[in-house]
């Protein structure tokens, strides 16, 4: 009895020492690939794309809302571009929520920045503060969107799709 005592007293005093010692193990290191933007005009190689963009750049996000559109030489893009203003408007006008990344992008830079500016042009000063606001696009259209997001408070952030 005493030598099974002493030995599971042994087993708990010199855990601490076996997790000390796996701490300093250093783990490798994981390196991402570079992001390269797709170069035809096709929907959901785009989509892939942006959800990784956004993935690689979400840190502090909680809530996240991607806005995209599909190839302006498609069917319905004057259909997709309404719906999609329709629920980014919708979602500006209720004002911002901390901790909430708003997303802007597509094959086609500029139709992307018309969407975002629209989707800020009812926003009432200050009603965005905490949120985030990511265009990636080409840095041709970025400071058009910078000038309509600042006023509402939201941190705006460019991410050139290249």
């Amino acid at each position: 009895m005493k030598t099974t005592t002493r030995l599971l007293l042994l087993a708990c005093l010199s855990m601490p020492l076996l997790v000390a010692c796996n701490k300093g193990e250093d783990k490798p290191a994981v390196v991402e690939a570079p992001l390269v933007a797709p170069t035809t005009n096709e929907g959901a190689a785009w989509d892939t794309y942006l959800t990784e963009v956004v993935k690689r750049n979400i840190e502090g996000a909680t809530n996240v809302y991607l806005y995209t559109l599909p190839d302006p030489a498609g069917a319905d893009f004057e259909g997709e571009y309404a719906r999609q203003l329709e629920k980014a408007q919708g979602d500006v006008a209720r004002g911002g929520v901390e901790g909430t990344l708003l997303a802007f992008g597509s094959q086609n830079s500029p139709k992307s920045a018309d969407l975002a500016i629209a989707s800020f042009a009812g926003a009432q000063a200050g009603t965005m503060k905490g949120v985030r606001v990511m265009f990636i696009g080409a840095s041709a259209d970025s400071e058009r969107v910078k000038a309509a997001v600042e006023p509402s408070g939201a941190k705006y952030e460019f991410i050139e799709a290249k």
